[in-house]
């Protein structure tokens, strides 16, 4: 008996050696080839993610504007007056020079010319010099903005006017050094200083807060009870599905204007003229223009926020379709048997929903909130299209457009969607911290 259980039991050897350490070779070759065959994705993610995330942290931190994009270069005209007529007429070769920058200096500056044959350049006193027909002008430094006039006086010979060659044969080939705002070393802090220091922004993180959180939600809500509505089979559901997306598939453009011709405060606008015949209002509402309504509810009088919500209306509504398709697949691969048992007990329709639908779905509704929240922070067309950013719609993402380029103030607009990265990915760490999971 001893015997076989020694020969039975293995040793502590025995568990360490053998086939576990050929499967873990195998494993180890298995993730190198995985790795290696996710390499384009790595590339890929780091190209359209990380690259231009970067890109925007660097220029935040820059004063930089649109006209800076361009690095400074000299602009010169050249220019032969009056027209060369005659033999040893007396004429003006005039260079005019501009720095393309209004901020960027041009260091060391010099051009050359190639000067047609029977043109006698007289260059005593200016800052060029002329070795057979080629002319070098050594101009120096040219500040961000700077203008300079060059006139060297020229004799014509008949050589230049036998061959009616012009002055302009070639154009000057200049040489400089400069530096690129964009490219440089030199980092400020002024945009973020601007960017919190105003009250202005503030107001649109709280509007940019209000649209995001009330959208969401009015898109998940709507989305689940269109989900629990055609979860039920009956005839026509297919084709109500169908309809169901329209908002989210139709071209953004068109539907934004189509909700503008309806709201339209104006003798065209379709839904105030349902709401006058109706005898609902006296006179049109400025659902888009108008930034606040006065209202009263139980005694009490309020300004109620028109435009906004007009917005979020519409951002629920066009949205909605995308949590409808998310929510409307989870609940199809809900057993229906707890159903049928609580249907026996007796629990009512809300209560089957209550207790049993919506605990399923809550891994399901809280991907979609951080996705929709995400997207809805980040979304400008919508609000854009329909008011432009005013009447109390301005969100931070109108406001990066604005900064950058109604302003043209490139760094500013960079600092604000940087704020905006910040915000959003301390919103996806809490959320991930606390957020239910889905065990169904």
């Amino acid at each position: 008996m001893s015997s076989d259980t020694q020969h039975q039991a293995p040793s502590a050897n025995s568990l360490t050696s053998g086939p576990p350490r050929n499967v873990g070779a195998l494993a180890r070759r298995e993730r190198s080839l995985a790795y290696t065959m996710l390499l384009p994705t790595f590339f890929i993610v780091l190209s359209i993610v990380i690259i231009p995330l970067a890109a925007n942290f660097w220029i935040s931190f820059k004063s930089v504007e649109l006209g800076d994009l361009r690095a400074a270069r000299p602009m010169i005209n050249e220019q032969l007056r009056p027209k060369p007529k005659t033999d040893g007429q007396e004429v003006i070769l005039r260079y005019r020079i501009r720095n393309s920058s209004k901020k960027e200096a041009l260091g060391d500056l010099v051009f050359t010319d190639l000067i047609p044959e029977g043109l006698v350049i007289d260059t005593a006193g200016s800052v060029c010099a002329q070795q057979d027909q080629t002319l070098s002008c050594e101009i120096g430094d040219l500040e961000g903005g700077k203008r300079l006039d060059l006139k060297l006086p020229v004799t014509v010979q008949q050589a230049y006017l036998d061959k009616g060659v012009r002055a302009r044969t070639s154009k000057p080939v200049s040489s400089y050094v400069t530096t690129n705002v964009l490219t440089s070393f030199d980092f400020t802090t002024a945009n973020f200083t601007k960017v919190f220091s105003g009250e202005e922004f503030w107001n649109v993180l709280r509007v940019s807060l209000y649209y995001t959180i009330f959208g969401t939600l009015g898109a998940l809500v709507l989305g689940l009870f269109a989900a629990q509505i055609l979860h039920t089979a009956f005839r026509g559901r297919a084709v109500l599905r169908g309809l169901f997306l329209f908002p989210y598939v139709a071209p953004v453009i068109a539907v934004a204007f189509a909700w503008v011709l309806l709201l339209d405060a104006g003798p065209g606008g379709t839904f105030n003229a349902m709401l006058q015949r109706m005898g609902a209002v006296d006179a049109p509402i400025n659902f888009l223009g108008q930034k606040y309504i006065e209202m009263s509810f139980l005694g009490l009088s309020f300004n109620f926020p028109m435009a906004l919500t007009t917005v979020i209306i519409f951002e629920s509504w066009r949205y909605f379709p995308l949590s409808f398709l998310f929510i409307l697949a989870r609940m199809q691969s809900i057993s229906t048997d707890m159903y049928e048992a609580a249907e026996m007990d007796g629990a009512t329709p809300f209560q089957q929903f209550w207790y049993l639908s919506l605990p399923q779905l809550l891994g399901i509704l809280s991907v979609l909130f951080l996705l929709r929240f995400i997207w809805t922070f980040n979304k400008f067309d919508d609000i854009f299209l329909l008011t432009g950013g005013a009447a109390g719609t301005r969100t931070l993402t109108v406001d990066v457009y604005e900064q950058a380029f109604a302003v043209s103030n490139l760094g500013a607009g960079a600092a604000v969607a940087v704020v905006v990265f910040f915000i959003l990915l301390t919103f996806a760490l809490i959320f991930f911290k606390f957020s239910p999971q889905d065990d169904g």
